[in-house]
């Protein structure tokens, strides 16, 4: 970190040198602020306001993962020390299993930029993925597949995933937080907290970490049953999808209790 920049220096330094050595945001402060916003030359008063609402948008991102890992600290004060957040992928689609992952971070977990896997665009979710691999305590996946969401239903073969994610995380958590409305079924403590992927860190991770993992399965479901597009729409009901299905009728990884799949009744072959 370099030494604070003293009001003293600012007349002497250009708009490029200021703009060099103010890129590490540690040596801004508000009393710096004012006095680049005071300066006699324009340029330096323009960079002034950018670098004020970039602090800005800094401040609101730290306080934005301060949040995140709010409910965590809590219940860890109280004294679940291990604790496990639960989300799925893929409930929605016409096509492919639903996927739950199950993510215990470390209570000092580093992991900027951190959200809910939807609010990310592909880029920014694989390299949090990546980011939650090396920084989690413990990962694990469970599946449910098509056959069992016809047998079951969607809601029993997410809660069936949320399980198989749970049990088999090598390390044992104390809690379960999981996303959603309703509880898995399992012998845990657990919280189900409503849009838990958007306001709790453990439930973003596994969020990301479900979503690669499912539409890695979907780009390979796409190689193996060509046509449908899988590789682009993962399974959702999608205008194109809708017209695949038309055109080629349902394959073996469409879900056929699903009504816009029911009555397809002509079926390739599993191999």
């Amino acid at each position: 970190m370099r030494d604070p920049l003293r009001r003293s220096q600012i007349r002497r330094l250009t708009l490029a040198q200021l703009a060099v050595f103010l890129q590490d945001t540690s040596t801004i402060d508000h009393a710096l602020l004012r006095a680049l916003a005071r300066d006699p030359r324009h340029g330096v008063r323009a960079f002034a306001g950018r670098l004020r609402v970039r602090m800005n948008r800094l401040e609101h991102e730290r306080r934005r993962i301060e949040a995140l890992y709010a409910i965590e600290r809590d219940h860890r004060a109280r004294g679940f020390a291990i604790i496990a957040g639960v989300d799925e992928a893929g409930v929605a689609p016409l096509a492919g299993p639903v996927v739950a992952a199950a993510v215990i971070l470390p209570e000092l977990a580093d992991l900027p930029g951190l959200d809910d896997s939807k609010r990310l665009d592909p880029t920014e979710r694989a390299v949090l993925y990546q980011r939650v691999r090396e920084t989690a305590v413990a990962i694990s996946t469970g599946v449910a597949t098509v056959d069992e969401i016809d047998r079951l239903n969607i809601l029993q073969a997410t809660r069936l995933a949320h399980r198989r994610a749970v049990a088999a995380l090598r390390v044992r958590p104390y809690l379960v937080m999981i996303d959603g409305r309703i509880p898995a079924d399992l012998a845990v403590p657990q919280l189900v907290i409503i849009d838990g992927d958007a306001t709790c860190a453990s439930i973003a991770a596994a969020s990301i970490v479900a979503k690669v993992t499912r539409d890695q399965m979907m780009r390979e479901f796409g190689e193996r049953y060509p046509g449908y597009g899988f590789a682009g729409h993962k399974g959702y009901g999608t205008k194109a999808h809708y017209e695949a299905i038309g055109r080629l009728g349902a394959s073996p990884i469409h879900r056929r209790s699903f009504v816009p799949v029911r009555g397809q009744q002509e079926l390739l072959p599993i191999g």
